[in-house]
């Protein structure tokens, strides 16, 4: 088992694996290699094999981790090489998100995780290092949130649930009397963050992960885990995938949408999704992060 090759670095040009390798790397994954390779600037990450997959459900969840654990923090430490950062460190924390990434388009895969490596400690060192309080507390709610939904499993099933962060943020924008997210100042940011730990605890009965490698190690299996949802199980067989085909994990480091006036997310398209004309076009958001396009909560601008 252990001469088998399951995660492929990228970062500063150089990638071990390239755009033809869907089938090992997923879509994301071959892709993120390809544009490394033809110079375009990427955050440096590694992908874990569709592969390894398989070998999820073949062995446990416990089994793959001991199997990634060395190429993982191998791989880790490439990324901390190219930032000057260090997963988990007290001064310079590596922040990472966590994309599935299958060899074919499919809705129902898990949604990324952003900020992955926030913690109590964390969050004071980037607030220390950036000047700015209010985007570190911003991304720490964030992570939360997103590892919440998508890890711990507080996301709502159907559209007559509700999200319990997002009825949280509800309660403390009104108490504020704003209407934006983005009113909500540093101090509200610092409550949230401890509502939303606490509603964790209430409905999982175990405390919000602080280690980042725990917290890593989560975000990976949820990726695999997230192969057999019922969504993905129904996608698939629509659409004639086969499940032996398995899903990628992309990890990244960090960059960032929501640190102010001067920074953004969007996303951008080679044609026209509505008429199939050849023009480059998008939309964007400003002091936002990926999501919030996605999510349809603020409207992007073109």
């Amino acid at each position: 088992m252990a001469d088998i090759k399951r995660v492929y670095t990228f970062g500063n040009k150089e990638a071990e694996g390239n755009g033809k390798m869907r089938e090992l790397l997923g879509g994301k994954g071959a892709n993120l290699a390809e544009m490394n390779l033809i110079g375009i600037p990427v955050p440096p990450g590694f992908t874990i094999t569709t592969e390894v997959c398989a070998e999820y459900y073949q062995h446990g969840k416990q089994a793959v981790i001991e199997m990634l654990r060395p190429e993982v923090e191998k791989a880790m430490k490439n990324i901390e090489r190219l930032t000057g950062m260090q997963f988990g460190d007290k001064e310079m924390p590596l922040l990472v998100s966590v994309r599935s990434g299958a060899r074919a388009s499919m809705p129902g895969m898990m949604d990324t995780i952003l900020n992955l490596g926030m913690n109590d400690q964390a969050v004071e060192a980037v607030a220390k290092r950036t000047g700015n309080p209010r985007f570190a507390w911003d991304s720490y709610r964030r992570f939360v949130q997103m590892y919440g939904d998508v890890v711990l499993g507080m996301k709502p099933v159907s559209k007559e649930d509700h999200d319990p962060f997002e009825e949280i943020i509800d309660e403390q924008k009104k108490k504020r009397g704003v209407k934006n997210d983005t009113d909500l100042t540093t101090d509200d940011l610092k409550e949230l963050v401890r509502n939303f730990k606490a509603a964790v605890k209430k409905q999982t009965g175990e405390e919000f992960p602080a280690n980042p490698w725990d917290q890593l190690w989560g975000a990976i299996c949820a990726v695999f885990g997230s192969w057999m949802n019922e969504r993905a199980i129904l996608y698939r067989k629509l659409n004639n995938i086969p499940a032996e085909w398995g899903t990628a994990v992309s990890v990244q480091a960090m960059v960032f949408g929501n640190m102010g006036q001067n920074s953004a997310t969007g996303v951008a398209f080679s044609r026209d999704a509505a008429t199939g004309e050849n023009i480059f076009n998008g939309e964007y958001l400003i002091n936002a992060q990926g999501e919030d396009v996605v999510a349809g909560i603020r409207t992007p601008q073109q």
